[in-house]
Order: C-alpha cells, then structure tokens, then sequence
C-alpha cells in the first residue's frame, strides 16, 4: 500500500493550498514534507495565475515540530564540534534555511494558518510566512529550551525580527506558551478567528490577497524587509525607489487617470 503523501497541494482559483497531512504523527516535520513543501513553492513561484500561497494543516496540531524519528537523512549522529553543527544548521535539517530563504524571496504573499498548536519547527517555518492567522485553540511554543538549546531555524533570528526581543525573552528563555490570544498582543499572528469559522475565514482572508494589485505587493514585501534594516533616511529611499517604479506602471497611469475623472461625480472611488 503506497504511503500516503506528507504534503498535499490543491488549486483553488488563484490560491495555492499546501496542506500538512500526518495527522496521526501531529504534522511532524520530515524530509518528505520539506521536499514536497519545495516543489510547491517553486509551483507557487513559477506560475504566474497562482497569487497567494497557503500553507494549513489536518489534525488537530498545526505541526509538533521536527520529527526526531525521521529516518531519511541518514542514521542519527551526534556531532561533536561547534563548526560541525553549525555547518549542519546551515546545509542539511531537509534544506530548511535554504526553503525559508525562498518563502522570504517570492514576491507573492504567503500565509499560513494555525488550527492547533504549533510547536518548535513548525513556528519556525511559519516564521517565514507573510502572514499567520490563527483559530481560538492555535497554541505556540518553543520547546528546544527542555533541552538546553536554541531553536536555530529561525526562532530566534526571524522571531525577534517580527515580535521583538521583549516577546522572544518570554517564548526562549522563559520557555512558555502563549496560546492565540497572547500571540496576537505579541504579534506573533495577524488574526484570531472562532474555531467554528476558521477555515472559512483563512479561504476569505486569501481571496481578499488574491485581489490585490500583484506588483504593488511584490514590491511592498521587498520594500517593507529592506525598511527594517535601514536608517530612516534609507528606507525614505527605497520607499521612493519602490514607488517610482511602480508609478511608471501602465495599470497605475490608467486607474489614476480614471480617478481623477471621477472627482467631484457621485461615482467618485467607483
């Protein structure tokens, strides 16, 4: 009997559905999952009609995180020098780094939503995402610290950079949950919605990203990541930058001139 698939991707309209699909081991990260997770990103990517990307789970956890009994990398090793796990950090865990880059890079919005709780790696890998909802029993945690170590795919790096370093103390070193209410006053999560309707309301979320002006967002995500990292007068710049090229866009030339045609009509803004 073949296996059933880790991940499994669907089509609906503009919106491409990634869904983790091991229930029965709480969604745990394998090589499988991070593999199919790749190809569908690079679907997402390459595909012009496709605008947002989802990223959801079955089961009642979103993802428990790596799973430790993954056998497809090879037997287990401990490594023994500082250089030898950085260089595994950085190279191998499935390519992890290397597909959290991609998310990062594409210049379409990608969202994932939480239905349970999202544990170690799989926070992680929402980290990259554009945007995160979460259902009223999402749950979050970290629980690298039990065992002494760092989560270092990026829960520390990206976490800071989205909730702060007073939020990431609380989740890291004080090692505690936060369940979805505290993870929107964290910032962690962009909505919570009613378990009832989450699936409901994560489908109108991506339909509502999938009418956005495509260029306008690709531009913003890169605009928005480069503003973080500069001064104030920096990021001024690339605002302008960003805006000057997408003024001189034929789509933005004409719905400006139809606009201004509708000043002072009772169809204004129509």
């Amino acid at each position: 009997m073949a296996e059933i698939p880790h991940l499994l991707t669907a089509e609906e309209g503009a919106i491409l559905i990634a869904t983790l699909n091991r229930p029965e081991k709480l969604n745990a990260l394998t090589g499988q999952t991070m593999a199919l997770l790749e190809q569908a990103l690079h679907r997402f990517r390459d595909t012009p009609s496709l605008k947002v990307m989802l990223i959801r789970a079955t089961g009642r956890y979103f993802c428990a995180g790596a799973d430790m009994r993954d056998g497809s990398s090879g037997p287990p090793h401990i490594d023994r020098t500082g250089v030898a796990i950085r260089e595994k950090h950085r190279l191998q865990l499935h390519g992890m780094h290397r597909i959290y880059d991609e998310m990062e890079a594409i210049e379409k919005p990608i969202v994932v939503a939480h239905q349970g709780p999202t544990v170690g790696g799989g926070l992680e890998l929402s980290l990259s995402c554009d945007f995160r909802l979460a259902a009223k029993s999402a749950s979050y945690a970290f629980p690298e610290g039990k065992f002494g170590v760092l989560p270092a795919s990026n829960g520390v790096s990206r976490l800071a950079r989205i909730i702060g370093t007073h939020w990431t103390r609380y989740l890291i070193m004080a090692n505690l949950p936060a369940d979805a209410d505290r993870a929107y006053v964290m910032g962690l999560v962009h909505e919570v919605f009613p378990d009832e309707t989450f699936e409901e309301d994560v489908m109108r979320f991506c339909r509502h990203l999938a009418g956005q002006h495509a260029e306008q967002m690709g531009t913003a995500k890169l605009a928005i990541e480069m503003a973080h990292d500069l001064s104030l007068a920096q990021a001024r710049n690339v605002e302008r930058l960003a805006n000057s090229a997408l003024m001189l866009n034929p789509d933005y030339l004409a719905g400006i001139e139809r606009y201004i045609k509708t000043i002072g009509s009772k169809g204004k803004g129509d």
